[in-house]
């Protein structure tokens, strides 16, 4: 018998007695009761742009379609956790962005969440806070490993250039405060791994696989087990190669598992397994032989670096399923939920070993229906109206020291240090010979002036003049240093250094090349590190060491007008008020590039604008400092407080309104696609005008940039704004044609209804083969000064979609009307007051963006998109009251078929409408 219930907009029907259709039932013995509120059926949301559920309880890979690389997943058994269900968690590597380390969360494998950070930044130093020429880019925080111990949660992770590896531990993943701990050097991609009686490892390396033992603590390592084996273990092996790296332990039916990703030679990326009886391998095997096997056990399609996944298996017992990456640049690295299936021991994945791209798997694990609508609207980007109605969470009140400044004594800056500097006093002193030299004054060779200093009788690199500069120099301070050099006799050319000493090595200021015969000025720049004693400090004028001394060591020279001068200190100190919270909360999907300064952007200042206001002048200094060829930064990159999120594919639209009213001469702000490579649609304020316009810089990167050329706008693609104030841009996202490329086009309208284009389509962007950033590309909304300081660019709002212009697909409102018309059947007196008020004040949203003109398919699918969500969420909650229900009902029987009207009063004196219908016979 097939039964179908529906009320009125007054909901509330629980109950209704048999009595009511006992008619009914005489004449036939199958019921169907329909509703009189069918549009409510006609609401059926489509997944979230980053979930790849089918809604027929299967899933396409790779999961997300974004950025989350280098995954660590762990389960949380549902005795361990209060909602009494298996909960899963995940975290990525996510470099230099802030917040960082996010932590995702899921119910079924396959659709995830962020709901929360491990840290808000991972430094207050320079280069995590783009300050003083430094910066993060390719380093920062890299391949977390996530695991739940006797109730206590542990991220362990490596930094490439912030000292080496940290434990962060909480009680409350979701909500607690993190307790980092420093453990002193790198761990290469570690992975934390608690042994069957609780002793933590952390296993880690390239090209090999090492261990550290640490305390019961976790607070420091206790004992190294290097190379527990490594790739030369497997020489021959066709499924070992390259990399071989990213290694996470498990202990499984009496055997230890580590899975590892590898590169042969000529193939692609891959997944390649060990096992062992004994943990440790050759460390407590007889004889120290190598106790690990290896087998291949996913090689298709280049998924690889990732998780085993353990999954409940109904009636008792365990299946694993493997969450592995797999490089799909521009849009980044994606995960990708594969099954495993097991024999004698060792699993294999996917249909027989191979995983299609796009192909589709059978979920895991299968929730409620109102449940598993409301994962498939779980997303980890999100469109924003920045309401500052995010949550607080803990890791916003991270607490740290802040140094103090040097107090620099302002006497001893823009002066000449050097006693006797031009040799004109009539005598050698305050200068010394060094290492045997002897020092004369040399009156008839002088570079200017009366004198040059003549250094002879050399024997040794070292042999020359020094000064003692003890109580001149200061820590941090720049000094500009220079000296005029001759020599007249020896090699075509000599390498001279101008040196510091204070008892730890020869420190190297500034060197020049000088060619025989002639004056000439070696001039540099050198910073005094802290380190530095300046106590007892001495400067010196050399030629470089060598082992057996090189010829310059005999060489005689003059030198004249040497110099010393600390330069004004420009020096950037952290402060207080940069890192303290600002009373804004944006939305777990946003990630700053590079630890914010929170004095400079706001969620406050201007209710329901995101407002991004200039610290700094970019000066175009800025290097990458992971690259050994000091390639320079674009100005772009140098903007710290750029606000982010991941892209997404095959195709994204990211749309927002800006106020530009408060931007001062020099300042450029907008929307941007990007990387290392990047495009952008900007406003350019020069000579108080506005202009609109496109940026575009793809590769070869070069390695000494012009900023300002490479951050022009393309011809073609210039509108002036007058005096407008306020503009609309849409960045349109295209990796799907073709594949490993991106290719964005760009829009702007005065209104937000009429759009135009500007120029074409600009790209391809590429995977920096340089990994200088080694992240997927990024959305981002920013704003930069060039020449001054304090302006302002407000955003309205972020709207997302999936639906590009050059599509040419008419606006289509119906998920839209079909979310707001669901909305309307509901009943406030079913779900929790909280839940009720969001999803309303989601409903007026949409009611009131329903009630106007849409210019794009982003206004209609941000709205939609937020109230579904919402709706979802009630779906879950929902708890019908037991109330008194009380009905009449008149049946007649027409044409062979039964009807019954039943009226019902449901104890708040509201009608209930049901139509019962049947066959005779059936």
């Amino acid at each position: 018998m097939k039964v179908t219930v529906g009320h009125g907009a007054s909901g509330g029907l629980r109950r209704v007695s048999l009595a009511a259709v006992g008619a009914l039932l005489l004449c036939a013995g199958v019921v169907t009761i329909g509703t009189a509120a069918q549009a409510a059926d006609e609401w059926s949301p489509e997944s979230s742009h980053t979930s790849t559920d089918r809604g027929d309880g299967t899933y396409t890979v790779p999961l997300l379609r974004s950025d989350v690389p280098d995954i660590s997943v762990e389960r949380v058994p549902a005795a361990e956790n209060d909602e009494g269900r298996d909960i899963y968690y995940m975290i990525s590597t996510t470099m230099h962005l802030s917040p960082g380390a996010p932590i995702m969360k899921s119910y079924d494998l396959v659709n995830w969440e962020t709901v929360n950070y491990v840290f808000d930044r991972a430094s207050i130093g320079d280069s995590f806070s783009l300050r003083n020429g430094q910066n993060s880019y390719g380093q920062g925080q890299w391949a977390s490993s996530l695991r739940y111990h006797d109730g206590m949660y542990y991220v362990a992770f490596n930094t490439n250039n912030l000292n080496g590896a940290y434990i962060y531990r909480t009680d409350d993943i979701e909500n607690g405060a993190w307790q980092r701990t420093a453990l002193g050097r790198g761990l290469h991609d570690p992975s934390l791994f608690f042994d069957v009686d609780g002793t933590p490892y952390i296993f880690y390396g390239s090209g090999g696989t090492s261990a550290v033992r640490l305390n019961a603590g976790l607070t420091a390592i206790e004992q190294d087990y290097p190379n527990i084996f490594t790739a030369a273990d497997y020489a021959g092996q066709p499924f070992i190669g390259g990399l071989f790296e990213g290694a996470q332990f498990y202990h499984i039916d009496g055997w230890y598992y580590a899975v590892i990703i590898t590169w042969p030679s000529g193939q692609g990326r891959q997944v390649v397994m060990f096992r062992s009886k004994d943990l440790l391998g050759r460390y407590t095997s007889a004889g120290g032989v190598n106790t690990y096997e290896a087998r291949g056990v996913l090689n298709s399609n280049g998924f690889a670096q990732g998780s085993l996944v353990p999954v409940a298996r109904a009636g008792g017992g365990t299946d694993w399923h493997g969450m592995f990456f797999r490089d799909t640049f521009p849009i980044g690295r994606i995960p990708a939920l594969i099954p495993a299936t097991w024999s004698d021991g060792w699993p294999t994945f996917g249909n027989n070993g191979v995983v299609p791209v796009d192909g589709a798997f059978t979920k895991p694990i299968r929730l409620s229906p109102a449940e598993e609508v409301l994962e498939r609207q779980k997303s980890i980007v999100a469109s924003d109206d920045f309401a500052n109605d995010a949550p607080h969470k803990a890791y916003q009140d991270e607490e740290w020291t802040i140094p103090t400044p040097p107090d620099l004594d302002e006497s001893l800056l823009g002066v000449e240090l050097l006693g006797n500097a031009g040799f004109e006093s009539g005598s050698v002193s305050p200068w010394a010979a060094q290492f045997g030299a002897t020092l004369a004054l040399e009156p008839a060779d002088a570079a200017s002036g009366s004198a040059a200093l003549r250094v002879a009788n050399r024997t040794l690199n070292g042999s020359g003049p020094h000064q003692n500069l003890a109580g001149k120099l200061q820590h941090g301070v720049t000094y500009t240093v220079s000296a005029k050099i001759k020599y007249t006799s020896g090699p075509a050319s000599v390498r001279f250094n101008l040196a510091a000493d204070w008892g730890s090595g020869v420190q190297v200021m500034t060197f020049g090349t000088v060619p025989v015969g002639q004056w000439t000025t070696v001039t540099g720049q050198y910073t005094f590190p802290a380190t530095a004693n300046l106590a007892n400090v001495k400067f010196a004028v050399e030629t470089p060491w060598g082992n057996p001394q090189p010829v310059s060591s005999t060489v005689e020279y003059l030198i004249d007008d040497v110099s010393v001068v600390g330069q004004p200190v420009t020096t950037e100190h952290p402060t207080k008020a940069e890192i303290d919270p600002n009373g804004s909360r944006l939305d777990l999907a946003w990630e700053w590039n590079h630890a914010p300064d929170n004095r400079y952007w706001s969620l406050t200042d201007r209710e329901g604008w995101l407002r991004l206001t200039t610290r700094k002048v970019v000066t175009g200094q800025y290097v990458y400092t992971k690259l050994s060829n000091r390639a320079e930064l674009a100005w772009f990159e140098e903007a710290r407080n750029t606000l982010s999120q991941r892209t997404f594919g095959p195709r994204q639209s990211a749309e927002t309104r800006m106020d530009i009213s408060g931007m001062r001469d020099g300042d450029v702000a907008g929307l941007a696609a990007y990387n290392r490579g990047f495009s952008y649609v900007a406003v350019k304020r020069v000579d108080g005008q506005n202009t609109l316009g496109v940026v575009n810089r793809g590769q070869p990167f070069a390695v000494d940039l012009d900023q300002a050329a490479l951050e022009s706008f393309l011809p073609g693609t210039t509108v002036p704004l007058g005096d407008a104030t306020v503009v609309h841009v849409k960045a349109d996202l295209d990796f799907a044609a073709p594949v490993g490329q991106l290719w964005t086009t760009f829009y702007y309208s005065l209104d937000g209804l009429t759009w135009t284009q500007l120029g074409n389509r600009v790209g391809p962007q590429t995977l920096d083969g340089s990994l200088a950033h080694f992240m997927g590309h990024r959305v981002g909304l920013f704003n930069y000064a060039t020449q001054a300081t304090g302006g302002r660019v407000d955003f309205d709002h972020y709207l997302l979609s999936d639906t590009l212009t050059a599509q040419g697909l008419p606006l289509d409102t119906g998920a839209l009307d079909a979310a707001i018309a669901h909305a309307e059947t509901l009943d406030s007196r079913h779900y929790p007051a909280d839940a009720w008020a969001a999803m309303r004040a989601a409903l007026a949203t949409a009611k009131a963006a329903r009630a106007g003109r849409f210019g794009t398919q982003n206004q209609i699918d941000a709205p939609e998109r937020s109230l579904s969500f919402q709706l979802a969420r009630l779906g879950v909650l929902r708890a019908e009251p037991e109330l008194p229900v009380t009905a009449s009902a008149q049946t007649r029987c027409v044409g062979g078929r039964a009807y019954v009207a039943v009226q019902a009063t449901n104890g708040h004196t509201a009608p209930v409408d049901i139509t019962l219908e049947t066959a005779y016979g059936t």
